[in-house]
Order: structure tokens, then sequence, then C-alpha cells
């Protein structure tokens, strides 16, 4: 197992398991808390179920326990919570950039789980699940690479908001807001195409990280019961180890195999 996906998996699953807590301590969903949409139909019973569901699925992708099985099953819930439960209010994703984001994140994930699923093994010896776990993960990078495109594109459209997140240490606020937006749509991009697309995904995770490390953590830091914060957190962690992951998936030019 590559270097990356040994780290991607665990960075990935780990968010996974801090999402279910949060909906197990909280006992509802919440906006920005993936993958339910907050305003979903089961009150705290629902988010119970789902809170188990995340820390189990994940724990399993980080111990190896049935881990394919858990990736292909996490990467179901959250497509199902993106299509049947966020896309169902369409005209809010197209004029909110909120909604937007709450319905591409999981949408984004899932295909990150089914990508990841298809790179882990052994193989099953059923021909039938090989084909779905086989169809998902191409399906997966695809899934994963275009929402990246529109979050890059959504920060030129909502630069003033963001320039007001950069750290004040940091200089040329509006020019990190712009160069962010544009490396990741060329990131999209090149994996979409696999034009150096292990590449695009390594610098993608490289910049979650510095996220992840400059933005997210100081700012739990400074609202250690903010749990919005802590969210925000763990999905650039989460999509950091996606990158990673994705990054193992994609040919090189030595000739690896596309999943």
């Amino acid at each position: 197992m590559d270097q990356f996906l040994r780290l991607g998996r665990v960075l990935f699953a780990i968010p996974m398991i801090v999402f279910g807590l949060q909906y197990v301590s909280t006992g509802k969903y919440a906006g920005g808390l993936p993958p339910v949409a907050p305003w979903a139909p089961g009150g705290a019973p629902g988010a119970y179920l789902v809170g188990v569901i995340l820390i189990l699925l994940g724990t399993g992708i980080v111990v190896g326990f049935r881990a394919r099985m858990a990736a292909t099953l996490l990467g179901l819930l959250f497509l199902l919570c993106a299509i049947v439960l966020h896309a169902s209010h369409g005209r809010e994703i197209v004029q909110d950039g909120t909604e937007r984001t709450r319905f591409l994140e999981p949408l984004a994930l899932a295909g990150a789980a089914f990508v990841l699923a298809g790179l882990l093994g052994p193989k099953t010896s059923a021909r039938g699940w090989e084909t779905v776990t086989g169809g998902l993960a191409t399906a997966g990078r695809y899934i994963f690479a275009l929402p990246m495109v529109i979050f890059g594109l959504q920060h030129f459209e909502f630069e003033k908001f963001l320039v007001s997140l950069v750290p004040a240490w940091m200089p040329w606020h509006l020019f990190l807001i712009r160069l962010t937006g544009a490396a990741m749509v060329a990131a999209g991009l090149a994996m979409t195409f696999n034009l150096l697309g292990r590449l695009a995904a390594l610098g993608l995770a490289a910049m979650f990280l510095v996220f992840v490390v400059t933005l997210h953590t100081p700012r739990v830091l400074a609202a250690i019961h903010n749990h919005d914060e802590l969210t925000s957190l763990f999905v650039a962690l989460a999509f950091c180890g996606a990158s990673l992951v994705l990054a193992e998936s994609l040919e090189d030019r030595r000739g690896r195999a596309v999943v």
C-alpha cells in the first residue's frame, strides 16, 4: 500500500469519526456538518443513528476492518444525503453559496470514499461486488474533482467575504484568495482529465493541510466550544486525506493504472 494511501485513508477517516461524535454529542443535525442537511427529518434519533454509523465506518477504515466495504457504504451515505436531501433544495444551491457548499462537500467526499474503496484490498471474490466498487471508484474521481472547480470559482464570487477569513499576519489577502481559487480550479480540471493529475492532487492536499494549520486550528483554539469551527477544521482535514487518496489513484508518468 502506497504511502499516500496509508496517510490519506487515516486523514480522511478520522474526520468521519469526529463528525459522528458531533452528531451523538449534540443529538441534532447542524448546518455545515456533513453529510446530513440541517433540516432533514429524524430529529435526535436520526442524528444519533447517523453518528453511530459514521463512527463505525470511519473506525473500520482506520483499523482496516472490512475497510473496503466501509468506504463504499460511507460513499453511498454521503452521496444519498447530497442527492436526496441537499439537492432537493436546488434553487437555494444555485442562488446561495453556503447551500451550494453544503451540497458539494458531501458530494465530493462521497467521490473520495468511492476512490478509496477501489484502492483498498483484499479484493472480494464476489464478481458483482467487484464490479460495483470498481465502477463507483471510476466515477468517484469525477465526483470529487468537479466540486473542486466550483469551490475554486466561489473564491472569486465571494472574495470579499473570504478575505476577512485570512489571518491578519498573512500579506496580500486578496491575492491569496484569488490564487487559492485559481489553484483549486486548475487542480479540479487536472484531476478530471488526468493531466498531471497526481501532482495536482498532491498540491491540493498540501493546500488543505495549510488551511488546517494556519486558518482552522487557530480559530478552533480561539473558540474551543464552537462546533462550527471544529467542523470546518475536520472538513479541511478530510479533504486533505481525500486528495492524497486521489493522488494514489491517478496515473503517473510510469504508467500506473487509473482507478
